[in-house]
């Protein structure tokens, strides 16, 4: 089997077991959904380890196929087309090995769930998604991935569709995510306008027959093509990956399964902004103003949602904003042009925050679905198995050595040290201090959760226990690479000739920040030893020790700090105010908007002067010539003589 009927079948897999399972779920049973689904994922990973093998480990040429012509149209033609390179064999990867564990886990947590074949149905059509998204080839497929991971999520978000706050979350996902998406088709037809074509290739080898024009925004106004089209793009790329000011749907999306948020924040749809800009990065790299906005924004996102964390008590949404903190992360280490080291720090992510989101959800079913960590404690007796993962989530996310978050996450942070571009000093500040924070927020849930005296009632101490080994196994499958994935891939991903991601990514040789970095590096353990050495690794293990003395040691401590700071507190419990904000001008400002047009543009213009007006205007007129048809004969000969007369004085005069 080539290379692209592989692709085609790695797609089309997950949609079948989609439609199955949507259409035929209550015909065929439970547990021949789950098995479906579970078994057309499986397969697609089992496909995507093939391509990942020819493409990357045999080092096959790149395949750029067309599928099927869509729509032509004079010069512009459509294609479903896939690029089978070594970037999309590696996100392929990732994302159908998370979704086959998200799928296994699925049947432990939603086993008593009404909605059960529903679930999996749109579970599989997430996968398949996300699977186009990464395949296309040119802008139009990559956008048809793009808004179908964006509608599937709004369905799975919103799932407990009974729940008003579920109900809520979606409409918030959904609508801020169309605030990035109008950006994002602005950019695609800033492409097609100028470029005359959406296929990659095609673009990325006139990218600097472009380079200078510019465009008038404003009269007297212009702006390069090139920073105009990157700029739409990456504003498309922060609803979709949770950039400030764009982030505020992320969290809200808790409201849905676990292990949905397990699948939306770990490896599908947050990193596809990432990911798109890592793939668009031939058009990136010659925008440095673009390059500076996003080490700005990525910076801003990695330390202030992380701070956010430390005052959240829901699990779930601790984690949420760990995501968006990585995310930051991600998209610093794109504006430093550290491409490699972005999708690095994706892939890592990809596995101990799957690890985390799961191993909560365990914690949530054992507890009947409580949530708040004020109301757990001393669950590591009870939980042996869960609590193990989670530690290793937790190092790994705290990039602590060896964990496979350490070498991405140090990777970003010296990248962006050498970074010149605009804007380096700052993000290099932010994601310095949230080397901090993130064990800070990360083990303070750790040690709530898991430590301490017990918090739960004595009726619910009788009832907790182990979750099922339906549930475990996947946990214990992500805890593997989030231990060893960061050491094994560091020296192919960032430092070898060619990297594993090959051609796929492109570098101006004044932006290559890891070219410095390859001289240091001698391999991953050795880099593990000299941990010690460097600042990061003194940040975390102190952030980790303070996260125990505020939750363990002196818990008191943290009741102490929020008598003392009042006005930080509450800056953190409020988001920074993003949601009053935007319930206060976007929502109601809209609904005030909404109301004027109604009532002054609808009811008064439209209704009251061109409907309304409208017949008044002929009764009025009606009733005037009424009045001329008298049927009195001496009436009409006088209008005859003034009609005769004003004829003449027309004609003479």
């Amino acid at each position: 089997m080539n290379l692209v009927s592989l692709a085609l079948w790695i797609v089309l897999l997950p949609l079948a077991g989609s439609l199955i399972a949507g259409l035929l779920g209550k015909q065929i049973g439970r547990r021949a959904t789950h098995w479906v689904t579970v078994s057309f994922v499986g397969i697609a990973w089992i496909l995507s380890c093939i391509v990942f093998k020819d493409i990357v480990l045999q080092n096959q040429p790149a395949v750029n196929a067309v599928i099927y012509h869509w729509v032509s149209s004079g010069i512009f033609q459509f294609d479903v087309a896939f690029l089978i390179d070594r970037l999309s064999a590696v996100m392929v990867l990732v994302v159908t090995f998370i979704s086959f564990m998200v799928h296994i886990y699925t049947i432990g947590y939603m086993a008593d769930d009404p909605g059960y074949q529903r679930f999996f149905s749109y579970v599989s059509l997430f996968t398949f998604s996300m699977l186009i998204l990464v395949l296309a080839n040119n802008f139009l497929l990559l956008f048809f991935g793009w808004e179908g991971v964006g509608l599937v999520s709004y369905l799975l978000i919103g799932f407990w569709f009974k729940r008003e706050s579920a109900v809520l979350g979606s409409l918030k996902a959904f609508l801020v995510n169309r605030i990035g998406d109008v950006a994002f088709v602005l950019g695609i037809a800033a492409v097609l306008t100028y470029f005359n074509h959406l296929d990659y290739s095609f673009v990325f080898s006139h990218t600097t027959e472009i380079l200078g024009k510019n465009i008038a925004i404003f009269p007297g106004v212009n702006i390069s093509v090139m920073t105009t089209i990157c700029m739409l793009l990456f504003f498309g790329a922060m609803a979709k990956s949770a950039q400030v000011p764009l982030h505020v749907w992320l969290p809200e999306s808790m409201e849905g399964p676990t292990p949905i948020s397990a699948l939306i924040h770990a490896a599908t749809m947050v990193t596809a902004g990432i990911y798109m800009v890592a793939r668009m990065s031939p058009l990136f790299e010659y925008s440095e103003v673009t390059l500076s906005f996003i080490l700005v924004i990525g910076g801003t996102t990695a330390l202030f949602l992380g701070l956010v964390a430390l005052v959240n008590n829901d699990i779930k949404r601790v984690i949420a904003y760990s995501t968006i903190s990585q995310l930051g992360y991600m998209a610093v280490a794109l504006g430093a042009s550290a491409y490699d080291a972005s999708i690095f720090h994706l892939i890592t992510h990809a596995f101990f925050k799957a690890l985390l989101f799961l191993a909560a959800g365990s914690v949530i079913i054992a507890l009947h679905h409580e949530q708040d960590m004020r109301k757990m404690g001393g669950l590591a007796t009870f939980m042996p198995v869960t609590y193990l993962t989670f530690i290793i989530g937790a190092l790994a996310l705290s990039a602590i050595p060896p964990f496979a978050g350490f070498y991405s996450k140090d990777a970003i942070i010296h990248a962006v040290e050498l970074s010149k571009i605009p804007g380096a000093g700052y993000a290099y500040f932010c994601v310095v201090v949230g080397a901090f924070i993130t064990p800070l927020y990360i083990f303070r849930a750790l040690f709530l959760t898991f430590h301490g005296e017990t918090r739960m009632d004595t009726d619910m101490q009788k009832h907790v226990k182990e979750s099922p080994w339906v549930v475990l196994i996947p946990l214990l499958a992500l805890a593997v690479p989030s231990l060893v994935i960061g050491g094994m891939l560091i020296g192919p991903m960032l430092f070898a000739t060619p990297t594993l991601l090959g051609n796929s990514i492109f570098v101006l040789p004044e932006h290559n920040v890891l070219y410095p970095l390859m001289q240091e590096f001698h391999g991953a353990k050795l880099m593990a030893l000299n941990a010690g050495h460097t600042l990061t690794f003194w940040l975390a293990m102190s952030g980790l020790v303070v996260a125990w003395l505020f939750t363990i040691a002196m818990p008191a401590l943290g009741e102490t700090l929020k008598t003392r700071f009042p006005l930080i507190y509450t800056i953190l419990v409020d988001k920074y105010g993003f949601d009053a904000f935007n319930e206060r001008f976007i929502v109601r400002g809209t609904q005030k908007l909404g109301d004027y047009f109604y009532y002054v543009t609808d009811l008064k213009m439209i209704d009251g002067i061109f409907v309304n007006g409208s017949g008044r205007m002929i009764r009025w007129f009606a009733n005037t010539a009424r009045r001329v048809q008298t049927g009195y004969l001496y009436h009409y000969a006088l209008a005859m003589i003034i009609g005769i007369l004003l004829f003449a004085v027309l004609l003479f005069f």
